[in-house]
């Protein structure tokens, strides 16, 4: 898999850089309801194809990725978090 192919998946699924692998599920599941030739869409079976080819790659993409755990990592994934810690003092002065 090259960038450019992660590229083009996150494209055809209609993501943005950040996604979750329940966000990814997700569109898969909806575009695949609407594109399906058995739920009388009037779709070309490349699109099927082109859908579950990108959701493949995205899906090994995410199982492959090895996770930071490191500290900043978490307060990038946990803003919230981030805003509390910075802001602790402040609430309980």
């Amino acid at each position: 898999m090259t960038y450019a192919d992660l590229q083009e998946a996150l494209h055809v699924l209609g993501l943005g850089e950040r996604a979750s692998m329940k966000d990814i599920k997700a569109r898969h599941r909806a575009l695949v309801k609407r594109h399906h030739p058995d739920a009388g869409a009037m779709s070309a079976p490349d699109v099927i194809r082109q859908i579950n080819a990108a959701y493949r790659i995205l899906s090994d993409y995410v199982t492959e990725y090895r996770f930071s755990f490191a500290e900043d990592e978490f307060y990038e994934q946990n803003p919230e978090e981030r805003f509390r810690q910075q802001f602790m003092d402040f609430y309980h002065k």
